[in-house]
């Protein structure tokens, strides 16, 4: 628009550079809403209108300000809000401006809300103002608030029971504790109104009651000939005084004979692991129909034959458990678990599903050679065979558990254990001595164990001529003894196999074993004494009990060696109930078997004539013993260094673990009160949550494995001290790809041996790095901890003259590594690895991403300076160039602004581009760091455009 007439005063043209200003001024959309950041709700379900603390109200800085009574700007919107708008998923509720001027607004709920489908809301909330001018352009958005809304409930359902109808057999004569229970539930959300508060019986004039629990007992003693059978209506209330919707019937049947039985047994009874005895019966009392008894006699079996070999007991190796019980050392184990140093079972298939515990199975087709030098050629007497065997009838044919035959030209049998028709036989040949007489040769046992399919432990102590055999703890002597020649000399070496015999005149292997064969033992030496034997053999769960000190005497009570099953005998019925009653199971493992153990309960009833006058049926029930929590075994410490050559030459060589840790945690879930409040009351209510507990549990085995190419005896080697290892009763074995330490013993003491572990190579020209990786385990491999991996780098020091002609080598790189510790530890490898004569791809990692992060933090410095002192100088320019004057000439041209426009439409664009990424984030993740960044980007590109703005208005004054 142009304005033509006469040159304008000074008044007029500064009256109307402040109108232009004003209305400039008032035209510009500044600042943003501002909300509060959390807010908290309550509303009723089946109501919309939610009460929030504090009320939902934004304000804007660019309010309109009122200068005079009669002057006011009304032209802008600038200030105002228009809205709010809800981001999340599904939320059932929308925000209200009630006032555009003061902010104010509410949130209700879209729909009905229903507090038994979710109690609690979350969501966020965001105003936004109405912009700048009539178009609401430059529309601003305040920061995200988060909203919290509980929906309360109404008592709008009544309890239901959980049956339609109940029925209970009572016998006549009788008043019970507890005849039946019923229970009904309520489906409303909050804890009152879902409580069930009493129970009623509707039906008048019986002689029953009811308790709040439901639990319905007669008042009287029932008589069959009265009444045969009582129907009653019974009604339940909750908290909120609702009734059952429907009443339900019960019924109660009375028998007019009693049965004598045992009363108040539970069949299923759960053992929780580490919780010591658990009482088996402990309401447990025996109804005699009121019958004169003179003599009560009960055993109580449980049935753990299903569970390992035998019973629950400790599944770490047989090697460890010999030493656990006390047996010293020269113990050696012919079935160990397949491993590196221990690898002639991989072959033999395995039982694996007894807890980790090592059961090898041999089918009649299968054998395996054990290698020289495992056992001693001439055992060296006295000496002991152990075992665990399971073995059903056999044919004819023998069938060999172990044997010691010549390897070539000949068929001898040097030593063999065997079974044969249910015999267990041992065949022990002398060696060439002086007098060719007859001598002991053959130990024949005849033992129904042998063939009875269970699991059975056998111990032969040897100490010739006398043999002595144990099963299961218990001695046996031999029923037939034959004698033989001792052998000829020959120079013939011997081959001992396990599960057949070898005929090396043959070479090939007969008379196969058909069973299953656990923890072979050898010793050679010694024998084992009986407490060793009842050791290696005593279970680790059984039956308890805990005489109380006023019964001990009228009770006698006698136990199987195993603890498997009891007697009791009592002639007082109270004094037997007594102690029935504290009979209870107990498990002593830290991490138990779980699994179904079975009960049952004989008992034989005499009365005066010595007769047996009653018959009592056996009680069955089970022992369910629970899954033990696991034990998360985690290994940590350095897991990458760096040594100077020299230090792996070295003697002591280099520390692997120097500070490995071992921690061992369980997961558990426990159940937590919290309260809230509702309505200025406490409400409590029950949480399950998740806690980590550190716990200490031994370990049995730790190996320790090169990663890559396997050692190298002739100039590398892995190293400990072997005094510590025996000093803790562990032992070690080594081979090229690695060493392993076994023995039960605490994580402590593992990880102080591991700490001594070292590593040594004295030829280190062409190593620039080693990796090793470290896993222990718990229970024969039961639990097995992370793989620990490290590795270390070697540093090669070399003479700066060596490379002068080379322009890649930095000199001041080489004088500080040769000033700088070798003792580095982590990956702060940068310096160390300049001076490497070969670099690693590990260290040009490290170098390239260090360089990067620090110019990266450079160029960010540099560019955050650079936009500020940018931005003040636009702001400077633009103010000077806000509006020029031409005295020149009285034309006024005013530019239409077509190229703000396009900024504008531009800056539109780009905003509804930026709510769209936001609405698709995730509205959850909101942090104040994020609303400040957004903020100072947004405030930049504000002033850049502001800037370029005022610098398009100009006046035109070509046509004056």
């Amino acid at each position: 628009m142009r304005i033509r007439g006469a040159k304008p005063s000074a008044s007029a043209v500064a009256l109307l550079l402040g109108l232009l200003c004003a209305v400039e001024a008032a035209k510009v959309n500044k600042h943003k809403p501002w909300i509060e950041n959390t807010y908290h709700g309550i509303v009723t379900e089946n109501d919309d209108k939610v009460l929030l603390d504090p009320p939902l109200i934004a304000l804007d800085k660019d309010a309109p300000l009122r200068y005079a009574e009669s002057f006011e700007v009304t032209f802008t919107k600038e200030g105002e809000i228009c809205g709010f708008r809800i981001h999340g998923q599904n939320v059932p509720f929308e925000a209200v401006v009630l006032d555009k001027s003061t902010g104010e607004g509410v949130i209700r709920a879209k729909d009905k809300l229903d507090c038994e489908l979710q109690k609690e809301h979350t969501f966020t909330i965001q105003a936004y103002d109405c912009g700048e001018g009539p178009d609401g352009d430059n529309m601003k958005k305040s920061h995200k608030a988060t909203v919290h809304i509980q929906v309360n409930d109404m008592n709008e359902y009544s309890p239901v029971f959980k049956d339609k109808s109940y029925k209970a057999t009572v016998i006549e004569g009788k008043k019970y504790d507890s005849i039946l229970k019923v229970e009904a539930v309520d489906a409303d959300c909050s804890f009152q109104f879902s409580q069930i508060c009493s129970y009623e019986i509707v039906t008048p004039d019986v002689p029953f009651t009811i308790d709040k629990d439901g639990n319905i007992k007669n008042t009287e003693k029932l008589n069959y000939s009265k009444e045969r059978m009582y129907k009653l209506t019974v009604t339940a209330y909750d908290c909120g005084k609702n009734r059952a919707s429907e009443d339900v019937l019960v019924k109660i049947n009375i028998k007019p004979t009693c049965k004598p039985s045992w009363q108040g047994f539970n069949k299923r009874i759960e053992y929780e692991p580490g919780t010591g005895s658990l009482a088996l019966f402990p309401s447990m009392h025996l109804e005699t129909c009121e019958e004169p008894i003179t003599s009560i006699q009960a055993s109580i079996m449980l049935e753990t034959n299903h569970i390992g070999k035998g019973c629950d007991r400790d599944t770490y190796s047989e090697k460890s458990l010999h030493k656990l019980c006390g047996a010293s050392a020269g113990t050696v184990d012919l079935l160990p678990a397949p491993s590196n140093s221990a690898n002639w079972t991989v072959g033999l298939p395995t039982d694996n599903g007894h807890d980790s515990d090592q059961v090898f199975e041999f089918n009649g087709t299968q054998a395996i050679k054990v290698p020289e030098g495992v056992v001693s050629t001439t055992l060296k007497e006295p000496f002991t065979i152990s075992v665990w065997m399971r073995h059903g009838p056999g044919g004819r044919e023998k069938e060999t558990i172990l044997c010691n035959s010549d390897k070539t030209e000949m068929n001898r049998h040097h030593y063999s254990l065997y079974v044969h028709n249910c015999r267990l036989v041992l065949l022990l040949r002398q060696e060439p001595t002086e007098s060719e007489n007859y001598k002991p040769a053959e130990f024949h046992w005849k033992l129904d164990q042998v063939c009875d399919k269970e699991w059975h432990h056998y111990v032969l102590n040897i100490e010739f001529p006398a043999v002595t055999l144990f099963v299961d703890g218990a001695t046996f002597e031999p029923f037939l003894v034959t004698e033989d020649y001792p052998l000829h000399a020959s120079k013939i070496e011997t081959q001992l196999t396990i599960g057949a015999c070898w005929q090396g005149g043959s070479a090939l292997m007969t008379q196969y074993f058909r069973g299953n064969l656990a923890g072979l033992m050898i010793r050679s030496g010694k024998l084992e004494n009986k407490k060793v034997i009842d050791c290696l053999y005593t279970c680790k769960e059984g039956l308890d009990v805990q005489l109380p000190e006023e019964v001990a005497s009228a009770v006698k009570v006698e136990f199987n060696p195993n603890q498997s099953s009891l007697t009791l005998e009592g002639d007082d019925i109270e004094s037997f109930e007594k102690v029935m009653q504290h009979i209870s199971y107990l498990n002593s493992r830290q991490f138990p078997t779980p699994g179904i153990r079975h009960l049952r309960v004989t008992t034989t009833v005499k009365c005066f004539n010595e007769e047996t006058c009653i018959s009592v049926p056996d009680s069955e029930g089970y022992v369910m013993v629970l899954q033990p929590e696991e034990p998360k075994i985690s290994l940590s410490g350095i897991d990458h260094f760096a040594r100077g050559a020299v230090e792996f030459e070295s003697t002591e060589g280099i520390t692997l673990f120097p500070e490995l840790r071992i921690v061992s945690t369980i997961t558990r879930e426990v159940e937590v009160e919290a309260e809230t409040e509702t309505d200025g009351e406490d409400d409590p209510t029950v949480q399950e949550t998740v806690v980590s507990e550190e716990i200490m549990h031994n370990l049995d085995t730790c190996e320790v494995t090169v990663v890559g190419d396997e050692l190298n005896g002739d100039h590398e080697s892995l190293e400990v001290d072997l005094a510590q290892i025996q000093q803790r009763a562990l032992e070690m074995s080594s081979s090229n790809v690695g060493m392993v330490i076994t023995g039960v013993n605490s994580m402590a003491n593992y990880e102080q041996v591991l700490h001594l572990i070292r590593y040594r190579n004295w030829h280190t020209e062409a190593l620039f790095d080693r990796k090793f990786k470290l896993v222990c385990s718990e229970l024969n491999g039961r639990y097995i901890s992370n793989e620990f991996k490290v590795e270390v780098n070697v540093i090669h020091t070399a003479n700066p003259m060596d490379h002068a002609n080379n322009a890649m080598v930095q000199p001041q790189f080489i004088n500080q590594v040769q000033h700088a510790s070798v003792d580095l530890s982590g990956h702060n490898l940068a310096n160390t690895h300049q001076a490497s004569v070969v670099p690693s791809a590990a260290t040009i990692v490290i170098v390239v991403c260090v360089s990067f992060l620090v110019f990266m933090i450079i160029l960010g410095v540099f560019r955050i300076r650079a936009a500020h002192q940018g931005t003040m100088r636009d702001q400077e320019h633009g103010k000077e160039n806000e509006m020029d004057w031409d005295d020149s000439a009285l034309t006024i041209t005013v530019n239409p602004m077509e190229t703000y426009e396009d900024q504008h439409s531009s800056e539109e664009e780009g905003d509804e581009e930026e709510e769209e990424s936001e609405d698709g984030e995730e509205e959850d993740d909101i942090t104040s760091a994020e609303s400040d960044s957004s903020e100072d980007e947004g405030g930049e590109q504000e002033d850049q455009q502001g800037s370029s703005r005022q610098q398009q208005l100009e006046w035109d004054d070509s046509t004056y």
